[in-house]
Parts: structure tokens; sequence; C-alpha cells
């Protein structure tokens, strides 16, 4: 992959992740407030379910 490709998938991944609080930011603070009160535990399988659905996207494009 070159730098171009890099700098797509950030662009990419900042624009997915800015979307909630640009549309609907009460909601986005809402979720926000939700998973500051989660346990470490609970957070981490969260994380490791989204690094593994991103793994899995990028296997199959």
């Amino acid at each position: 992959m070159d730098g171009s490709t890099w700098l797509a998938a950030l662009g990419l991944a900042l624009i997915l992740e800015g979307l909630l609080p640009f549309i609907a930011p009460s909601a986005w603070r809402q979720a926000f407030t939700q998973l500051m009160q989660m346990a470490d535990g609970q957070l981490r399988f969260f994380g490791l379910v989204a690094v593994g659905g991103g793994l899995l996207l990028l296997w199959l494009a």
C-alpha cells in the first residue's frame, strides 16, 4: 500500500467517526456517557469485535 491509500483510509475513518456527532450530537453524547459507565472488560470486548469486523472487511475486499 502506498501513502495515498493510507491517507484515504484515514480520511474515511474520520468521516465515519464524525457523522454521528455531526448529525445527532445529543444521541452521540448519550452513547458516549453510556460508554463511560461500562466496565473495562466490556469496552475491550467491543473493541475486539470492531477490530475483528474491520479485519474481516479488509480480508473480503
